[in-house]
């Protein structure tokens, strides 16, 4: 008779079977990397010479408005994908995105618009009596001159010019008011302007998994995690771009309300703490201006400063010369080492390249280009290995 397995005696001393503990998954392994033999990078190379120099020369403005409807399609994309973790469907996300950031750009205009307005048309109002005090300090140094029998005649001459400035001052002055009282208009108007542009973006952001998925096709295929996707960390580095010129801007402009406002408070520049909103806030804005952005931005102060006094004009001109210190020696390195990790003279090169070729539009959209080059180079540099040229080719 044989004995039931359920009742088998087990070894004496023996302890009862237990089941192997599961593996750890191991991760991927990284693809090889691609070799690129020698005559095909020199043949490549050519090519891509010829190609960018035949893009550049007749594409024109097409090239412009897709680059800027790129960059603005991988600012938007992670607000989109947001939207989508919340369960919205991506069209009605994308769309929700474009919503927001209307909504959001006339909130922050209407903030502003009424404190910004009321500092200009106090200046607009003190401009009368600041030329009097000028017209005063020309009086004393014509009568300065005359005592001492100096032949020099400045008053008249003086005056003239001190008419004329007003006059364009007042002029101007009325425009900004009326640009910051119709700032939503001014909005909407800039928004039909660039359709083409937003509409592109629009569609780049529907077809975004599509675009992607083309991408990686192209690209070499990395080790499947997040930190090696092309598009992501194309799409990380504009964001971190964006977040940092943003974030330049504002602590630049804050500083620069700060400074004059001090310098109204203890007496240097009386008008400081008067227009410090108006004034800083125009700084801010001129900073997303390369290179001419922190000129720009200092002249009215000092020209305010110019109607008081001379000397105080000085001040504030020695002032705004420290902030421009402190941006680029401190507050700029701080943060665009952080968003670009793009070396200096790259970020000049860049600069100068998209100004020769686009203006100032070009030198606008430089920066986020060099980060996606810089991107693109690394990447390629992790999974493309190009065949050295000494030694026997391959």
């Amino acid at each position: 008779m044989s004995a039931d397995p359920r009742t088998e005696q087990r070894p004496a001393g023996g302890e009862p079977p237990t089941e192997a503990s599961p593996e750890p998954p191991l991760l991927p392994e990284p693809p090889p990397p691609i070799v690129v033999p020698r005559g095909v990078q020199l043949v490549l190379l050519g090519i891509g010479l010829l190609a960018l120099w035949a893009l550049a020369n007749a594409a024109g403005t097409v090239l412009l408005v897709f680059t800027i409807a790129a960059v603005i399609a991988l600012i938007l994309n992670p607000l989109v994908k947001l939207f989508e973790r919340g369960g919205l469907p991506h069209g009605l996300a994308v769309f929700a995105v474009y919503i927001g950031l209307l909504a959001v750009l006339v909130g922050i205009g209407a903030l502003l618009a009424n404190p910004v307005a009321h500092q200009v048309e106090n200046f607009q109002r003190d401009v009368p009596h600041l030329t009097r005090d000028a017209t005063n300090t020309l009086d004393d140094v014509q009568r300065w001159l005359d005592r001492r029998g100096i032949n020099v005649q400045i008053k008249q001459q003086g005056q003239t010019a001190l008419q004329t400035l007003e006059g364009k001052v007042v002029r101007g002055s009325g425009d900004l008011v009326s640009f910051t009282r119709d700032l939503l208009t001014q909005i909407v108007q800039t928004g039909f302007a660039l359709i083409l542009i937003l509409v592109i973006s629009v569609y780049m952001l529907v077809y975004a998994e599509s675009i992607g998925k083309l991408v990686r096709s192209v690209m070499p295929g990395g080790d499947g995690t997040p930190e090696d996707d092309f598009p992501r960390r194309v799409q990380k580095a504009v964001s971190g771009y964006v977040r940092g010129q943003l974030l330049f801007s504002v602590i630049m402009g804050a500083t620069a309300a700060l400074a004059l406002w001090i310098f109204g408070v203890v007496g240097i520049f009386p008008d400081g703490s008067r227009y410090a909103l108006a004034f800083g806030a125009f700084f801010g804005v001129m900073e997303l201006i390369p290179y001419v952005g922190p000129i720009l931005g200092a002249l009215p102060p000092i020209l305010v400063a110019l109607f008081n006094d001379p000397l105080t004009a000085v001040w504030v001109a020695l002032l705004f010369l420290g902030i421009q210190q402190l941006e680029g020696h401190v507050v700029a390195p701080q943060v665009f080492g952080h968003s670009l990790r793009i070396n200096p003279l790259l970020i000049i090169f860049a600069l100068l390249f998209g100004a020769e070729v686009y203006g100032i539009v070009g030198a606008f959209v430089a920066l986020p280009v060099a980060a996606v080059i810089r991107e693109t180079v690394v990447y390629l540099r992790r999974h493309v290995v190009l065949e050295p040229w000494h030694g026997p080719p391959g």
